[in-house]
């Protein structure tokens, strides 16, 4: 079968791995807690919650595991935290201007995973630390702090933070990041829900889930310890999500497989371009930033 190529750009020589994240014994439900929109202090002006502001490479300050990684390097979508004990690890991220945040790591440097135990395993999962957080803030000074779910600290970030150059690390993985148009569109604020629809709290979602139409064998489902699971008639899909109030749903999705069949449903991309989950009745619907909607789906009794 062929592979999709992933949305995300990283390091030439990754390995994709598809395996369903462990569990973190720090990371709740999805959703929790959700930050204020802004951080004020009594000497600095209020700082908003800009989502395009995090686009960089950044120190990692304060984080509880000291082999976590020393810089996590946002761009566009995509995710990588460098000097970690398998080197460099690859993934995504999504984040709104609503305060919320959410990381995947699914893949490492083929030469690190070959060589060093354990990195196999390490490359197709996030670290306890980011897999707890699930929003941000900036603090008086206007640097990022990652948040868990009970809005406690996971992590300062520190900007200028310059990798060092290695023989299987990708240069686009030196460059310092930019904000590009792409990532202001996947930024943007989203509208609110129709009025017809409810928000969808961080518990409905979860369970399974069939579209309303399309290949009899897709389905979705979404679990508690973050991780949503899906084909779309005749290939495994899998990622990561979060929620929070007004509806709000950001996911990630890993690498797939790319077999062909006749109605095919495309989870993985409602997800990675859904920003509002409401319900209608007992149907789940899907939105864009902009309110369209890309799916519909029913739970499975």
């Amino acid at each position: 079968m062929r592979c999709r190529k992933a949305h995300q750009g990283h390091l030439a020589t990754m390995v994709v791995m598809g395996v369903l994240f462990s569990g973190c014994a720090r990371q709740g439900p999805p959703g929790g807690s959700r930050p204020k929109n802004a951080v004020t202090d009594t000497t600095r002006a209020v700082v908003p919650l800009t989502p395009e502001m995090l686009i960089g490479s950044w120190t990692l300050v304060d984080v509880a595991d000291p082999g976590a990684g020393k810089i996590l390097r946002l761009a566009d979508s995509d995710l990588h935290l460098i000097g970690s004990r398998c080197g460099t690890l690859g993934g995504s991220w999504r984040a709104n201007d609503e305060g919320v945040f959410l990381a995947d790591i699914w893949s490492a440097s083929t030469a690190v995973v070959e060589a060093t135990p354990g990195c196999a395993k390490a490359s197709q999962e996030t670290p306890g630390w980011l897999r707890s957080v699930t929003a941000y803030q900036f603090d008086g000074a206007g640097m990022p702090v990652l948040l868990d779910g009970r809005g406690q600290a996971v992590a300062q970030l520190i900007p200028g933070a310059t990798p060092t150059p290695e023989p299987d690390k990708a240069e686009s993985v030196l460059e310092p990041p930019v904000v590009t148009d792409e990532a202001r569109r996947a930024l943007a604020p989203a509208v609110e829900l129709p009025a017809t629809l409810v928000p969808a709290d961080q518990h409905q979602p979860m369970g399974r889930w069939t579209p309303k139409s399309g290949h009899k064998a897709a389905y979705l489902e979404f679990t508690t310890d973050g991780e949503w699971h899906a084909s779309d008639g005749c290939n495994d899909q899998t990622g990561r999500w979060v929620t929070a109030a007004g509806g709000t749903l950001l996911a990630t999705a890993r690498p797939t497989t790319l077999a062909f069949c006749a109605d095919s449903v495309p989870i993985d991309q409602w997800l990675t371009t859904a920003r509002r989950a409401g319900l209608d009745g007992n149907v789940l619907v899907l939105l864009t930033a902009h309110g369209d909607e890309v799916g519909r789906l029913s739970p499975t009794n």
